[in-house]
């Protein structure tokens, strides 16, 4: 669309969004509850008949678009972390130029001055692809002064067209979304639970979570809007209500994205065996579902989390403060940040746990209780000298985890082991400065120190930095661990037994089948370092590490072997 008297070009990539989750099929009148109740058994099913929506329409439209000089930009659903050169890193929210689209999973696009490719399924497309002029006496020369009020008139109607935009998009994904719901339970759950020979009730309950209970919710968060939607003038419509009135509601997906990782590796373990690949295929072609794999559609309830917020801050964006919405869009903005955020942390703790459960693996003559037992995060980590009661001073590597201080020893030759040496709880104790000179607790002179006391026993724990920039990083660490177990008490932050059982199985899995080399002592051989090569050219090899959309396993998707510290010490937040 192309704005006349000098305005702004903008344009609605709706209509491109649309095309590609329903193949323009889906009417805009809301989904129908009622399913089909016919019954199939396993060779009906696989001898079903190809009938689908073929995908790809975004994709090819979005290249037209940049072939046509277009701006295409794009928000980040969540983080994407990345050790590789080859792909682009950032963090939700982020905006991100999309360069190329030709491949269904990966990207091409830039940030600042970097570009470099990054997974489609981490992103959603702005509606609104340009702004508006800020000040629109900047647009003609004073000469036109007389058409002041026509500019301005247009500004308004540009600005509600925007909005109408953003408005038909939100309406028009969520009777999307329901479709998929709908074929998800029908098309795949239905049909597994009359299939009783090949699964059972908890593995059910396992691969699909409660997204039966998440369809039952948002048809009537749906229907709900609908009634909100002004269909004649869609700029007018005032939905934030709806959102503030089912917030309590949307928590509802914290149980399905924390059981999802568990749903992919239950399902994985199925599709090693052929027929289950055409049983559940054979379902998504009978149920004339569009062509996405299962882990597929069991990702959209965790993409449609991440994406309400941006939905909403771009919404309010095009409402003025005199709309009679603008309050209710201002607190549904926040609402869904604030569950959108308490996902997103999760995603990243589980993230997180994975790379502990490899580093603990890894540690030699391990002692005591896995890590994940207690801790889910790596606060900080570094080298301090621990100094005994006695005087006698040791130099040790030490990880502070919520709850938690590990400390290791070097080996004397090969400096990337790690021998296991204790722990401290931190829950039972307190940080104090120690300043420089001779300490009255230990009667010895020290520098760049601070204390750990116990508050039960009293015991107490002396540490040297070497310079004190480190003592202070270390001290804002300690300090940051008590704020962060207390958050996460305050938030409800939990990761299950089952999923640190599940990482650290995972960890000590891979670890076995890397120990093809043995050096003295039995110490397991570090993986060889790879060199990433930086790009050259833009048109490079897309990379061969599958995205989230594929399989969401609510980590940065699979890396090339890498030495331990340059994997662990990412973890590391107050590494400069």
């Amino acid at each position: 669309m192309v704005a006349r008297g000098g305005m702004a070009r903008f344009w609605s990539l709706e209509s491109l969004q649309m095309a590609a989750a329903d193949g323009g099929t889906e009417s805009s009148a809301l989904v129908d509850d009622n399913g089909s109740e016919e019954d199939y058994s396993y060779e009906e099913l696989c001898q079903a008949t190809p009938r689908y929506l073929q995908p790809g329409g975004e994709q090819l439209a979005i290249n037209e678009l940049i072939s046509d000089g277009s701006i295409v930009h794009a928000e980040a659903l969540w983080d994407h972390v990345t050790m590789d050169d080859q792909e682009l890193g950032f963090k939700a929210g982020d905006v991100i130029r999309v360069l190329e689209a030709s491949n269904k999973d990966w990207w091409w696009g830039r940030i600042e001055d970097k570009e470099a490719w990054f997974p489609a399924s981490f992103v959603r497309l702005r509606v609104n692809q340009e702004e508006l002029p800020e000040n629109c006496s900047s647009i003609q020369d004073e000469e036109q002064d007389a058409d002041i009020s026509k500019h301005r008139q247009k500004i308004a109607e540009n600005k509600d067209q925007m909005r109408t935009n953003v408005i038909q998009e939100i309406m028009n994904t969520e009777r999307v979304y329901i479709k998929h719901l709908k074929d998800i339970c029908e098309g795949y759950i239905r049909q597994c639970r009359k299939h009783t020979g090949m699964f059972t009730t908890a593995q059910l309950s396992t691969i699909f979570g409660n997204i039966e209970d998440i369809y039952k919710f948002q048809r009537k968060f749906l229907k709900d809007l609908e009634k909100q939607y002004n269909k004649e003038e869609p700029h007018l419509s005032e939905i934030g209500s709806c959102f503030l009135q089912h917030q309590e509601g949307f928590a509802i997906y914290s149980e399905y994205c924390n059981n999802h990782p568990s749903a992919c590796i239950e399902l994985s373990k199925l599709m090693k065996q052929g027929k289950y690949r055409h049983f559940f295929e054979a379902c998504r072609l009978l149920q004339q579902m569009i062509d996405i794999a299962i882990d597929g559609f069991l990702l959209t309830p965790v993409q449609k989390i991440c994406k309400y917020p941006l939905q909403l801050a771009e919404l309010l964006k095009y409402t003025t403060q005199e709309h009679s919405d603008y309050n209710n869009i201002k607190a549904a903005y926040e609402a869904m940040k604030n569950v959108a955020c308490l996902i997103n942390e999760r995603k990243r703790r589980l993230e997180s746990i994975d790379k502990i459960a490899r580093w603990q693996v890894s540690i030699v003559d391990w002692e005591g209780p896995d890590v994940l037992a207690r801790s889910s995060e790596l606060i900080h980590s570094g080298e301090l000298t621990k100094i005994s009661k006695q005087g006698k001073s040791q130099q040790r590597t030490f990880f502070l985890f919520d709850h938690q201080l590990v400390f290791c020893k070097k080996d004397l030759l090969r400096r990337d082991i790690l021998y296991y040496k204790d722990r401290i709880d931190m829950d039972e104790m307190e940080l104090v400065d120690a300043e420089d000179g001779r300490d009255k607790d230990f009667n010895i002179n020290v520098k760049n120190a601070f204390k750990i006391i116990n508050r039960a026993t009293e015991e107490i724990h002396l540490f040297c930095a070497k310079k004190q920039e480190d003592k202070k990083r270390w001290m804002e660490a300690c300090e940051s661990e008590r704020r962060r177990v207390q958050e996460d008490k305050e938030m409800g932050m939990e990761i299950s037994e089952n999923q640190k059982k599940q990482a650290m199985q995972n960890a000590r899995k891979s670890r076995h089948g890397k120990m093809k080399g043995v050096s003295y002592n039995g110490c397991p051989m570090p993986p060889p370092h790879q060199s990433l090569h930086p790009i050259h050219q833009r048109h490079i090899t897309v990379p061969t590490s599958i995205p989230q959309q594929q399989v969401f396993a609510l980590a940065e998707p699979k890396r090339k072997p890498s030495l331990f510290w340059h994997t662990f010490n990412k973890l590391t937040p107050f590494k400069k």
